[in-house]
């Protein structure tokens, strides 16, 4: 077999096993990210809420959020978004403000950005069950 051929066979094989790969990460985000949307959020009673600073996160591959949660007197008063990876979902930022002043996980999502924001309200949520616990 000439030199040629075998560098094309390589490159072919390569193409091969990147095309496979590309294929499975395609398929696990698809997966993640299916049922997020569908996704409940609990129904949180501040009353149960104690005060202090709680740390919650939430990911579906290739979203993740991890948020701060400060609570006082059974209220929200403030949600700091420390990390975010996101696609496109930048937008979704802008919940943590919005819970703040909703007093509530029940509000609107971000059009654009409806898996970051249904991670970082995941998110929120989980530092709002550690505060009612």
């Amino acid at each position: 077999m000439s030199k040629k051929k075998k560098i094309l066979l390589w490159i072919l094989g390569l193409l091969v096993v990147a095309f496979i790969s590309f294929q499975i990460v395609i398929g696990r985000i698809e997966q993640n990210l299916s049922g997020l949307e569908a996704l409940p959020l609990a129904d949180i009673d501040l009353e149960q809420a104690q005060d202090g600073v709680y740390i919650g996160s939430y990911a579906a591959f290739p979203v993740e959020a991890e948020v701060e949660v400060e609570i006082e007197n059974h209220k929200i008063v403030s949600v700091t978004l420390l990390e975010h990876r996101h696609g496109q979902g930048a937008n979704a930022e802008i919940l943590t403000e919005v819970v703040v002043q909703a007093q509530s996980l029940d509000v609107d999502q971000v059009a654009g950005a409806t898996y970051s924001s249904k991670v970082i309200l995941k998110a929120i949520e989980d530092a709002l069950l550690k505060a009612s616990n």
